[in-house]
């Protein structure tokens, strides 16, 4: 389902921080049917797939985002080994005011990579992630990615990989595939994760 060639066709960009923006690695037919076919969230936040049911075009994708070859693709453009490193795959169908605030990755992620789902966006009505100059402003940034469907961003993780995107409520369809630098803290995130998942809920129903 992903177009492999669109994604090794994105620049590269390295400063702020290097990181990578891509357009048409999803067709807007292909967004519309993962949509049609997304597992049914309701709790704002990203959620583990682990913890999510995958079906139709949905699970399509999901097994192109295990593949060898994006690892490779990513190595490449991103001047790193991600080579048998352990990825995991989080969620996003629901946003909410106070989201996105500016922020950087922790040390246990090495990459991440943001692919978007939604038919339509008006960036000025916020959700467009941005790759920052620093930590301190939001509207202090190099470059400002729609989350239209097709478009990817995807960066390397540093000591100045700052980004975020301006607040938004509603629907914002975006699934992220983030390389870790063990095993080990793939599943200490899964089971923080899925212990998130849970209190959402509870406090859902409460």
């Amino acid at each position: 389902m992903i177009n492999f060639d669109a994604l090794r066709a994105s620049n590269t960009r390295t400063s702020p921080f290097q990181y990578m923006v891509g357009e048409n690695v999803l067709t807007k037919e292909q967004a519309a049917d993962i949509r049609r076919d997304y597992p049914e969230i309701k709790q704002t936040g990203y959620l583990p797939l682990s913890k999510l049911e995958s079906t139709g075009a949905f699970q399509s994708l999901i097994e192109d985002l295990q593949k060898p070859e994006l690892a490779e693709i990513l190595s490449d453009k991103l001047d790193l080994d991600l080579i048998d490193k352990p990825r995991m795959i989080t969620v996003r169908r629901l946003s909410k005011h106070g989201d996105g605030r500016i922020h950087n990755d922790s040390k246990s992620k090495i990459c991440t990579m943001l692919i978007y789902l939604n038919d339509d966006w008006d960036n000025a009505e916020g959700g467009a992630i941005r790759a920052l100059n620093g930590d301190k402003d939001m509207d202090d940034y190099a470059e400002e990615v729609s989350p239209l469907a097709g478009n990817v961003f995807a960066f390397k993780r540093s000591e100045t990989s700052w980004h975020g995107h301006p607040s938004f409520k509603g629907e914002r369809y975006v699934v992220q595939t983030t390389f870790l630098i063990s095993e080990e803290e793939l599943a200490r995130k899964e089971k923080r994760g899925g212990f998130q998942t849970k209190l959402k809920r509870l406090l859902r129903i409460n």
